[in-house]
Order: structure tokens, then sequence, then C-alpha cells
């Protein structure tokens, strides 16, 4: 004679069993959800990493696009062992890091001009200026050594502008120097661009 289970018997090994596979399932889900969460996390990163990177070089463009492209300048070559040693018109050191000195008639290229190059992406700053430049458009460029100078020589290049001058800034500069010829002139020459009539009554 066998014997039935009872109800309670019944009801309570489903229980256990339901537990168990209860257990079971959230030991499966577990890892998988710290997969997921782990994956969306590096997804999110590199999107991020590759919005910062989009947005890096869309500035580059910006800035290659809104560049001022001069054809043909003439540039020649000048090192510290010249007449003005290592400093510049301003009075600090002559920069021949990133981001290059060069000279220049401020009447054309103005003080705190920043240019690039074309051909060998070099980038310098207006920060200085020299007599033979006045009434030219010719760019010295500081060298470092005097080898680099006579290696550079003289050359017809084309250069971005990055940013354009001051005319303010370099009358500011210039004007307690007017006891040089070269200086007057480049600061008539500002004069006249700023206001004709002002440059007019001082060559009168």
């Amino acid at each position: 004679m066998t014997t039935r289970p009872s109800e309670r018997s019944i009801l309570r090994e489903g229980i256990i069993l339901a537990r168990a596979c209860s257990s079971g399932i959230e030991a499966a889900v577990l890892p998988m959800s710290k997969s997921l969460t782990l994956t969306i996390g590096i997804a999110v990163v590199c999107l991020f990493a590759g919005c910062a990177e989009q947005q890096s070089a869309l500035k580059r463009s910006a800035s290659t696009s809104q560049a001022r492209r001069v054809q043909k300048v003439r540039t020649t070559a000048y090192t510290y062992c010249e007449r003005g040693g290592h400093r510049n018109a301003l009075g600090t050191s002559l920069s021949g890091r990133q981001v290059m000195s060069a000279a220049s008639d401020w009447s054309r290229f103005p003080l705190g001009t920043r240019f690039r190059i074309v051909d060998t992406r070099e980038e310098y700053i207006i920060d200085d200026y020299g007599t033979a430049l006045v009434g030219t458009d010719t760019i010295d460029l500081y060298k470092k050594t005097h080898f680099e100078m006579k290696r550079w020589g003289v050359r017809q290049v084309d250069i971005d502008i990055l940013e354009w001058g001051s005319n303010e800034q370099s009358l500011k500069v210039l004007s307690p120097r007017t006891k040089h010829k070269c200086v007057r002139r480049m600061i008539l020459a500002l004069q006249k661009k700023n206001s004709p009539r002002v440059a007019s009554r001082a060559l009168n």
C-alpha cells in the first residue's frame, strides 16, 4: 500500500524548487547585468572621446579655413649674434620655440601678427622690426643658430595669417622711439592707415 504525499508536502517542495530556480536565474542575470553595464560604460567613453576628437578636428579645420593666405612673401633670417642680441623690440627674449619670433615693417605686418609658413608648418609671431625691413613686405625670421640662419637664406614662401596684429599696439611701442628715422616712417604709415588726415598733418 503506497502512501500518497500530502498536499502540504507537495506545496513545500514546490516552494523550495521555485526558490532554487529563482536563485539560479539571479546568479545568471547578475553577471549579465554587470557585463551589460560595463559594455554601456565603454561605449559612452568611446562616444565622448570620439566627440572630443571630432570637435578638435573641426576647430583645426575652422582655424585653417579662417586663415588668410598671402602668397610669395619674401623672407630672410637673422639670429641673436646680430645687432639687438637676444632681445626683441619689446625688450623680451627672442623666441625660437613653438611660436618663433619674426621681424617686419609694422605698418605692413603689425606687432602681434601670427602666421604659419605653408611648406614648413612653422609658426611665427611679429615681435620685432628692423631698419632694412621698413618700406618692404619682407619678413625676417628668427633662427636659433647661425647655421640655421645661413641655411634659410632668402626664400619666397606662402604664409597663412592666423591672427592679425594691432596697429594701436604697434604705435604704442613705437611712439617713444621717434628719434629713429625708420620708426618715424612706420609711425606715419600706421597713422595713415588709421586716419589719413593725421598722417597728412604730421608730414606737414
